[in-house]
């Protein structure tokens, strides 16, 4: 029967969450805590001589740093190793392991580095280290090229060598076929070995079924760490691994020890930072994407989830999808935006309703209540087109309702049903999904953005621009009271940006500034009381 070792890593890919910052009293109390919970191997951190010596980071520069970290602490049997990204560490900062406080080396590459990667191994190995040869991005492998990274392993006979499922994106069973050409071709003294993330739920799965195979040739390694802690999503908990290899391969790995280690460590690293199964990292993985992707879309904040969803599933396959393409990224994006979010002829349709009408925006502020009279009187003179804004007043009929967030067109649903709103139409944006069917007026979102505001998304804001963008000369405004440090600002509170009340003056301020320019070419009356309208700075106002 094959041995199997558990390796705990995370001072190394824990590191993704602090920047490696644990503190010099976190690095020496974990390492000490794994080596009470008898784990076979302890990865202490990153070897990369781009960054410089800080003795409370589990980054280096070179391998002689190690010592100076840990010089006073007891590591028994345990195996100590660290890890270098393959092209970030040059060989002359590697000393020999004789003189090492590490006993090996893992090298992390990609596929298309293969050969030169292997060859950086073969000068680590003649230094003394046990090498780990750390196939990142696993899923990337044909079988072809597969076999011809282990005709390269065979010929450096590293210590071991370890799939590494990135992205999170295996499953039990296309694990252990990737497992199982290692198994077979893979000189049987070179050990196997297994590092998951947790897109998709599935890393601590993914680890069972790799220990749990039959008929293994190979001793296997397998990683863990404390309470998943890691990149992404994050990785599978070396506290559940233990527990199973304890009872199902009679291991004695020492639980509490690793569980006090979660408590006094690793929990507050957690409630500053939270890593674990998230909707970014399973979309990343349900495309099979590089996360970069994702991200540079997010920041266009235009799309809504499911576009986001679409967009990613039109990128080229695997392995460009894996391999982050900037410029291929911005093509896409441009592509898809004039093929899925063209609001040309909706823009122009509201214009054609708009353009011989009055109009009346209505906001959510106290003073729709307090001034109706007021309201009353000039609806029943003006007959104006009237839109509100992310709501519909229980007192005011409106022909549109203005939507820009997501919540709040949930929220809408259910309102508009009522027979009074059957015929209210929605102008929304493009991070906004209809239910059912399609929106009457579907807007691009980022162009209505402003830049460098605490709100830039204000939804004010976002309607005056798109009128101003179609032509609308004069509109009239009722129910934006602005912000108070003092009172509710909003009719509905849940509606109040948490933050508010902090930044009234300064928020009131810049809406102030945005309505003078905007009447640079628009005529914009406000009918109810209105910070937004006064010429002096007024920090609160009695509503």
């Amino acid at each position: 029967m094959s041995n199997i070792r558990l390796l705990d890593c995370t001072l190394r890919d824990g590191g993704y969450v602090n920047d490696w910052k644990f503190g010099h009293d976190n690095l020496v109390g974990i390492f000490e805590r794994l080596v009470d919970a008898n784990v076979d191997i302890i990865e202490i951190g990153f070897l990369d001589d781009r960054r410089p010596f800080d003795i409370d980071r589990s980054i280096m520069p070179n391998t002689a740093c190690a010592e100076k970290i840990w010089k006073d602490v007891e590591h028994k049997n345990v195996m100590v190793v660290g890890m270098i990204d393959y092209g970030t560490c040059d060989i002359s900062n590697i000393q020999p392991c004789c003189d090492s406080f590490l006993d090996g080396i893992r090298v992390i590459f990609k596929e298309h580095l293969m050969k030169e990667a292997m060859e950086y191994c073969r000068q680590i190995k003649k230094l003394g280290y046990k090498v780990f040869a750390q196939l990142v991005s696993v899923t990337t492998y044909t079988k072809e090229s597969m076999l011809e990274l282990i005709e390269l392993v065979n010929d450096v006979k590293p210590y071991a060598v370890s799939m590494v499922d990135t992205y999170g994106l295996l499953k039990p069973n296309t694990l252990l076929e990737y497992y199982e050409i290692l198994d077979e071709y893979v000189y049987p003294e070179v050990q196997i070995g297994f590092h998951a993330h947790n897109n998709f739920q599935l890393a601590y799965a993914n680890a069972l079924a790799f220990v749990s195979k039959p008929n293994k040739k190979h001793d296997i390694v397998v990683d863990g760490t404390l309470f998943g802690m890691g990149k992404s999503a994050g990785n599978a908990p070396i506290e559940l691994l233990a527990m199973s290899l304890n009872e199902d391969f009679n291991k004695n790995y020492q639980i509490n020890a690793m569980l006090e280690s979660v408590e006094e460590s690793i929990m507050d690293f957690f409630e500053q930072s939270p890593w674990g199964y998230k909707m970014f990292f399973y979309l990343c993985a349900l495309n099979k994407c590089h996360p970069s992707y994702l991200s540079y879309y997010e920041k266009k904040e235009n799309l809504s989830i499911s576009k986001l969803n679409d967009i990613l599933s039109e990128i080229e396959p695997v392995p460009k999808k894996l391999l982050y393409d900037k410029k291929s990224a911005d093509e896409l994006y441009t592509s898809y935006m004039s093929t899925n979010c063209c609001d040309e002829a909706d823009k122009q349709k509201l214009k054609e309703i708009l353009k011989n009408r009055s109009i009346l925006l209505v906001g959510p502020g106290k003073n729709i209540g307090l001034q109706s009279e007021k309201i009353e009187k000039y609806i029943k003179e003006e007959n104006p087109y009237v839109i509100s804004i992310n709501y519909i007043p229980e007192s005011i009929d409106v022909d549109s309702v203005f939507v820009t967030n997501v919540k709040r067109y949930r929220q809408l649903v259910t309102v508009m049903e009522k027979e009074k709103n059957k015929n209210v139409t929605i102008i929304a944006t493009t991070n906004v999904e209809c239910r059912n069917g399609k929106f009457e007026y579907h807007i691009n979102r980022a162009p209505l953005l402003e830049n460098n505001q605490k709100i830039k998304d204000s939804s004010f804001l976002m309607m005056i621009k798109l009128l101003d963008e179609i032509g609308i000369v004069s509109v009239t405004c009722a129910g934006f009271d602005g912000y108070s440090e003092k009172e509710d600002n909003y009719l509905n509170p849940e509606m109040e940006y948490y933050f508010v009340k902090k930044e009234a003056s300064n928020l009131n301020q810049h809406m102030r500034e945005s309505i003078y320019e905007y009447r640079r070419t628009m005529n914009i009356n406000f009918l109810t009381f209105s910070l937004y309208d006064q010429v002096e700075d007024v920090n609160s106002a009695a509503f």
